[in-house]
C-alpha cells in the first residue's frame, strides 16, 4: 500500500463495463487516454492499480487494470478516485497562464481591496464550465465560475487568487442594485411595429 504525499486527482472510476473486469473511468487529463501514461494509479486508501488496456468511449475511457479480471471485481471499484504523486507530472515548463488544477487548491481568494472570500477547496465541472469551490472560516462553501471575468489573476507562488466578487456572484453590483434603485422591465412586444 502506497500513501501519496502530494496527490493529484487523475480520474474517477464509474460502472463496470462488460464481463472481463473493465471499468469506465472519468479522466481529468486533457487527452482522456493519457491517464494511463503516468504509471500506477493510487486510491486514497493506498491501493495501487496498473493500467493494462485503455480505450475511449463517449464521455469516459474504458480501462482494464491488472488483477481485475471479472465483473464482480470491477463493480467493487465503482466510486473510487484515482491519484498520482504530484512529482510524477511532467517537469516541462508551463506557460504563464497554465497550471495544474491541484495547484489551485489551498489558494486564498481575495478581491482588490484585500478582503478574503475563502480558500479554494475544490474544482468542479458539471458540464457548463469549471467552478471553484471557496470555503471560509465559519462559512458555507460557495461555487464561483472559473472564468477570466471572475478570476482576474492567479498567483500560485503567492498563494492567492485575485477575484472580482461581482463577476464571481459573491456580491451584488452596488451601482445597479443600490438603495432606491429600480429595475425596469423590458417593454412588452405585441408582435407588430
Amino acid at each position: 500500500m502506497v500513501k501519496l504525499e502530494n496527490p493529484v486527482l487523475m480520474g474517477s472510476i464509474g460502472a463496470a463495463q462488460g464481463l472481463r473486469g473493465e471499468v469506465r473511468v472519468k479522466s481529468y487529463t486533457i487527452d482522456p487516454t493519457a491517464i494511463g501514461d503516468y504509471g500506477h494509479l493510487h486510491t486514497e486508501d493506498g491501493r495501487s492499480f496498473e493500467v493494462l488496456e485503455i480505450r475511449e468511449a463517449k464521455n469516459v475511457v474504458v480501462v482494464r487494470f491488472r488483477g481485475i479480471n471479472d465483473r464482480n471485481a470491477a463493480e467493487a471499484l465503482n466510486g473510487l478516485d484515482l491519484y498520482i504523486e504530484r512529482d510524477n507530472l511532467p517537469d516541462e515548463e508551463l506557460d504563464e497562464d497554465e497550471f495544474f488544477y491541484a495547484d489551485l487548491e489551498g489558494l486564498e481568494a481575495v478581491d482588490e481591496s484585500g478582503r478574503s472570500h475563502g480558500t479554494v477547496t475544490g474544482i468542479f465541472d458539471f458540464g457548463a464550465g469549471d467552478l471553484l469551490e471557496l470555503k471560509g472560516p465559519g462559512k458555507r462553501p460557495v461555487l464561483i465560475p472559473f472564468s477570466e471575468a471572475a478570476v482576474l489573476e492567479i498567483d500560485v507562488e503567492g498563494g492567492r487568487l485575485l477575484i472580482d466578487p461581482v463577476a464571481a456572484g459573491l456580491v451584488d453590483d452596488e451601482k445597479d442594485n443600490g438603495p432606491g434603485s429600480r429595475r425596469r422591465r423590458p417593454p412588452l412586444s405585441d408582435g407588430g411595429e
